[in-house]
Order: C-alpha cells, then structure tokens, then sequence
C-alpha cells in the first residue's frame, strides 16, 4: 500500500466525507429507533423497557457501547466540516459566504422545527443553531478548534456529575427523568447543555478535521492506522466501563446522569477510531456496497428524515401493540438499512441531489437548480 495521501483528487475526497457521512446517517438509526419503537426512558435505562430476552440486552448493550453518541458525533462532525467546506467554496465563487452560510442555516433552522414538531429527537435545530459559533470560529488554528470541541464534551460531563450529585434518588425529576423519560427543571436544563455541548463540539472538532485534510481522507494511511488504534484503543474500554458501571448497579438511579460520563468522553475517540477505518476501507478497490454507502451519504439529509417518517409510521404506529423488544427493532433498523442502501443509489443514478437536499439547494440559491445527473 502507498505511503501517500489516501486521496489526491477533490472528487476522492468529496467521496471520503459521503462515506463517512453514509455510515453516521445509517449508524444513526440503531439509537433513533430505539426512541421511536420504545418508551420515552428506554433510551438512556435500557431496563426500563424493551429488554425482556438475552438477545435484547445483547443488542441494548451493543448499541450503547459502539453506536451510543458515536454515529451522532460522527454526523455532527460532518455537518461542522460541511460548514466550513460551504464557506469556502461560496468566498471563490465570489459571492458573500457568511450572509449565504447563515442563510443556509435559516433555512436548515426552520427544517428542524418542522420536524421536532413531529419528533423531539431532532438534532438540525441544534446543528442550525450551532452552525454560526463554527462558521464565526473557522480560522482559528485547527488545534485551537481541537481544544475547544474536546472541552464542549469534558463541559459536558463536569455538568453531568453536578447535575446528578445535586439530586437526591427520591427525586421526583430523577424519577420521572429514569422510569418515565420526562425532562423537567434540572434534568431538563441538563438535557439542553448536554444536546447543545455535544453537537457544538463535535461540529468545532470536525471543522478543525477539515482544516487538515483528516475527515477528506488526504493523510497517509499509516496516519489513519494510528488514529484507529488510538480511538478505538481508548474510547472502547472507556464505553464498555461506562455500560459494565450501569449493569453492575442494575441501572441504579444514583447513576442515572453520572453513568453517562464514561460515554460522552469515549465518543470522539469512537468517533474518531471509526473515521480512520473508514477513510482506510474507502481508499481500498471499488467496491459495489462502499457506492450505495456514498450514495446513503450524499442524500444523508433526506434518508435522516426518511428514517423519522419510516420509524414513527412503522414503530410508533403500526407495530405499536407489539411491544417489541431492543431485537425486534434491530430488524426494523436493517430493513431500513436494506432500503435506504438500494434507494439511495438508485435515486442517484438519475438525480444529482437527494430531493431534500435538492429543495434546501434550491431556497439556499433562491432559483431552481438542475436536479438530472449528467
């Protein structure tokens, strides 16, 4: 294997960020389901619900572990590169890259509050708020970018820790927080800092990533191996202590807030373990699933609220009287996966833009733009 960059033209590296972005839209659904088959406090007390077998607690357990955060870390890491990459590409057109970029996110703002009307898992409202602190931060140094998305999650989990040693386990908002899934008062407060410093830092992590040439996949491969044993070497053991701590105290409410801090610190070296062995796999031979994977990516907007539209019809309404366990849903999540997969190739193989992305395009511009694939 060459020792030079793993990709040396724009379009290879264009082809990096859809495969990366194709994996955190589809690694995405393995938590989004969870809250659109189970209970509000599912998603965090994996024994609240939906853990009735052996393979249910075996999949719960694997989704904290490897998926948890870490698909949406690396999605939230794309979307602050994706900023930075808009900014740039808009200034050597000439046009005003700043009043276009906020624009942009006007209008990816208002698609957000559109669809947390339907769902309240929603990240875009964040991203879209969030997007002016990177696009105002963009050329700072890259290790200033570093050090100021590293501290969102360590802010993240200082909070974490006052939060819960702030609150009694008779509590009635942990209470209703770990067995009903509300978020009120404290836990509410601590909810928005934890949803806001997360995506604000890996947005800021994932500029930074770009302003190097790391999340284009424009290092040596030998950069991108040390970067996975890293990643993966630290945040892995840190995720499986976090889970093993909850399991061990069986899901014990003295640690409903606390019990999340190994996670939220083992997320972007995750996050950034799974980026390297994707930027490796993309730079091996053409293969048929590494295309549909780019095409997943390419169209990550439309598939990202495809799978909402899909999960809410299927789990929340037609399966509702199931009572499906974690299994039962991880089916649901690789049929989706199945779909999305052909769908997206498909609708790329004619089209030049997902139809989402195609209409966001359209309003950023303020004209019609081409849609046929040339």
């Amino acid at each position: 294997m060459t020792s030079g960059p793993l990709a040396t033209r724009a379009a290879e590296r264009i082809t990096t960020l859809d495969a990366v972005r194709g994996m955190a839209v589809l690694g995405i659904l393995t938590m989004n389901a969870v809250a659109f088959g189970l209970p509000a406090a599912a998603y965090a007390n994996l024994d609240a619900a939906g853990s009735r077998t052996w393979l249910d607690w075996l999949v719960g357990g694997a989704g904290e572990i490897f998926a948890d955060q870490k698909f949406m870390g690396l999605f939230s890491m794309l979307f602050g590169a994706g900023v930075v990459l808009f900014a740039e590409r808009a200034a050597a057109k000439g046009r005003r890259s700043v009043l276009l970029s906020l624009w942009r996110n006007a209008l990816l703002l208002g698609i957000g509050i559109v669809h947390l009307s339907f769902w309240d898992g929603d990240v875009l409202f964040a991203y879209a708020l969030c997007a002016p602190v990177v696009l105002a931060l963009r050329h700072l140094p890259p290790k200033v970018l570093l050090a100021l998305g590293g501290g969102c999650y360590v802010a993240v989990a200082v909070i974490s820790w006052f939060v819960q040693s702030s609150l009694r386990s008779f509590s009635s908002v942990l209470i209703d927080f770990w067995h009903y899934g509300d978020y009120y008062g404290v836990i509410g407060t601590w909810f928005l800092a934890d949803y806001f410093g997360r995506a604000l830092g890996a947005m800021l992590i994932g500029a930074a990533l770009y302003r190097t040439g790391v999340i284009s996949g424009n290092r040596a491969p030998s950069f991108y191996r040390r970067m996975a044993a890293w990643g993966l070497g630290v945040g892995l053991p840190l995720s499986a202590a976090g889970f093993a701590l909850m399991a061990a105290t069986g899901f014990d409410i003295d640690w409903a807030v606390a019990g999340t801090i190994p996670n939220t610190l083992a997320t972007m070296p995750l996050c950034l373990g799974y980026l390297s062995l994707i930027a490796l796999w993309n730079a091996a031979r053409d293969r048929g699933l590494r295309q549909r994977i780019c095409a997943a990516g390419r169209m990550a907007l439309t598939n990202y609220l495809t799978q909402t539209a899909l999960g809410l019809l299927v789990l929340g309404a037609l399966l509702d009287d199931l009572e499906l366990g974690r299994s039962g849903i991880a089916v649901f999540v690789v049929a989706v996966w199945a779909v999305q997969l052909w769908w997206s190739k498909a609708w790329l193989d004619r089209f030049a833009f997902g139809p989402v992305e195609w209409l966001w395009r359209c309003a950023t511009y303020r004209r019609w733009q081409p849609i046929r694939a040339r």
